[in-house]
C-alpha cells in the first residue's frame, strides 16, 4: 500500500504504515497477519501487549525496539531503546514520547504501579500524532496529551471502563478517539453496549476494525 494508515490487530495490538515503515506497538494475537516489523514500541511486560512469540512471527534482524527496562530483559535482540516516562527520542525517523501508564483504582493497583515505570507512548509518524496510552486508568498526565488520535483503553478491570475512558476523552485533546482493549473482557454483547455508549458520548469517536483492516487512513 503507498498510503499511510493505522490498523488494529486485536486486543492493544496495532500497526502504523508511515514513513515507508511498519511500526508496531503491543502486537498480539495476529492470527494470519504477516506483515515484517522495522520498529516495534512495547508498553509494559504483561502478556497481551509482551508476546515473544507473535514478536517472532513479524521481527527481522533489522527490526527496532523501544520499550521499557522490564521488557528490553526479556527481548531477544540487541536493537533496543530502552525509556522510561517523559523521554523522548527518534527512531528510524519516527519521533515518540513515552508518557506514564498507571493505575490509580484502589482494585486495580496491583495490575500496573506507578512505581513499575511502565509506559504508552505518543508516535508522530506521518505528520499525525498518535497517543497510546497502554494499560493505564484515567490519570492527570492525559491533561497534557495533544494528538490526531488517541487509542483509549475501556474494558475494565485492569484498565478504565466505558465510563472512565468516556471521561478521559473529555481531558484528552485529540481530534479522534477510538476504544481498544475491551472486546475480550466484556464479550460480544459487553462490548456492543460499549461502542453505542462511546460512539453517543464521544466528539470525533470512531470504530475499529479488527485483524489487519486499515481503518485511519492519513
Amino acid at each position: 500500500m503507498d498510503y499511510d494508515f493505522v490498523t488494529w490487530l486485536g486486543h492493544a495490538g496495532f500497526m502504523i504504515r508511515a514513513n515507508g515503515l511498519n511500526i508496531f506497538v503491543d502486537p498480539f494475537r495476529l492470527h494470519s497477519f504477516s506483515e515484517k516489523a522495522d520498529l516495534i514500541f512495547i508498553t509494559h511486560p504483561h502478556m497481551d501487549h509482551l508476546s515473544i512469540e507473535e514478536i517472532g512471527r513479524i521481527t527481522k534482524p533489522t527490526t527496532h525496539f523501544v520499550a521499557p527496562a522490564e521488557v528490553a530483559d526479556k527481548i531477544p535482540s540487541k536493537n533496543i531503546t530502552v525509556v522510561k516516562p517523559t523521554d523522548k527520542g527518534t527512531v528510524m525517523g519516527i519521533g515518540f514520547e513515552a508518557v506514564p501508564a498507571y493505575n490509580i483504582d484502589k482494585e486495580k493497583l496491583g495490575f500496573h504501579k506507578k512505581s513499575s515505570r511502565w509506559v504508552g507512548y505518543i508516535i508522530n509518524a506521518g505528520g499525525k500524532r498518535i497517543y497510546h496510552p497502554g494499560d493505564t486508568d484515567l490519570i492527570e498526565e492525559m491533561r497534557k496529551v495533544e494528538v490526531d488520535l488517541a487509542l483509549i483503553p475501556c474494558g475494565g478491570k485492569y484498565v478504565m471502563d466505558i465510563d472512565e475512558a468516556i471521561e478521559a476523552t473529555k481531558v484528552i485533546k485529540a481530534k479522534n478517539f477510538a476504544p481498544m482493549h475491551y472486546r475480550a473482557l466484556l464479550g460480544k454483547e459487553g462490548s456492543e453496549k460499549a461502542e453505542k455508549k462511546f460512539l453517543e458520548n464521544v466528539r470525533g469517536a470512531i470504530l475499529l476494525k479488527e485483524n489487519g483492516e486499515p481503518f485511519y487512513s492519513f
